[in-house]
C-alpha cells in the first residue's frame, strides 16, 4: 500500500509538472499533428497567441464546443447528463478535456486514455488560465486534412490572419471543428450555414450574459 501511494504521488506530481510547463511553453506538435505529418509529408501549422486572435473566434469556438466553459472545472455534468439521458449520440467533452486529449494524450476511445484524461483534466483547470486553455485548443485543433490551428486555418480558408477574422469567418470556423475532413469554411453548405448562424448568435450571448468573461483576459 506504501509503495502504491508513492506511485499515485510521483505519477501526480509528475502530471502536475507537465501541464505546468506547458502553461508557459508551446507545445511544438501533438501525437495526432506528428502522425498527420507523417502520413501527409508535412502539414501546415504555426502558432499565434490569443492576443493574435480576433475576440469573436474566441466566443465563437467556445460557444459552439462548449458554452458553460467559464461555469465548469473541466467537466460540464449539465452535458453529461443531457448525453446519457439521450443514449450517447450527443457528445458532452468540453474544450479542457479536448485540449487534454490533443497536447498529452491520443485519440481513440480506450478506457486507459478517458481515464487519463479524467485524471489530467482538472490539473489542466487548476493549473492554466481559462484564456489559455482556449488558445492552445485553437492552435491545435485540426480545421482541414493537414491544416491545424486557427493562424493557418484562417488564411488556408479565406487568405487573412486570425486577427482579422470576421464574426461569419469566426462561426464557419468553429462549425467544421467537429468533422474538419469533411467539412469547408469556404465552402459551406446549407446545413454548415446554418450552424454557423447558430454559432454566430451563440457567440454574441455569451458575450452579452457574460459567459465569455474568463477568457477575455488572463484571470
Amino acid at each position: 500500500m506504501r509503495w502504491t501511494l508513492r506511485g499515485v504521488s510521483a505519477l501526480f506530481l509528475l502530471v502536475v509538472l507537465v501541464v505546468l510547463v506547458v502553461r508557459f511553453l508551446n507545445p511544438p506538435t501533438t501525437y495526432y499533428m506528428f502522425s498527420e505529418s507523417r502520413r501527409l509529408g508535412g502539414v501546415d501549422h504555426q502558432w499565434v497567441q490569443a492576443d493574435g486572435i480576433a475576440p469573436v473566434m474566441l466566443r465563437s469556438v467556445v460557444a459552439a464546443e462548449d458554452a458553460n466553459f467559464c461555469n465548469h472545472w473541466g467537466f460540464d455534468v449539465a452535458a453529461l447528463r443531457a448525453a446519457i439521458a439521450e443514449g450517447g449520440t450527443r457528445g458532452a467533452s468540453t474544450i479542457s478535456q479536448q485540449v487534454v486529449k490533443n497536447v498529452f494524450l491520443w485519440h481513440g476511445r480506450s478506457y486507459s486514455r478517458k481515464a487519463l484524461e479524467a485524471f489530467i483534466t482538472p490539473v489542466l483547470e487548476g493549473v492554466w488560465t481559462k484564456r489559455r486553455i482556449v488558445e492552445v485548443y485553437l492552435n491545435v485543433a485540426e480545421f482541414d486534412e493537414g491544416v491545424f490551428g486557427i493562424e493557418a486555418a484562417s488564411r488556408h480558408y479565406f487568405g487573412v490572419g486570425p486577427e482579422a477574422l470576421s464574426a461569419v469567418q469566426a462561426a464557419r470556423l468553429a462549425a467544421v471543428l467537429p468533422s474538419p475532413k469533411t467539412r469547408s469554411a469556404s465552402r459551406p453548405t446549407p446545413a454548415l450555414r446554418r450552424r454557423a448562424s447558430a454559432i454566430l448568435d451563440g457567440a454574441e450571448t455569451i458575450r452579452r450574459d457574460g459567459r465569455a468573461r474568463c477568457f477575455e483576459a488572463d484571470q
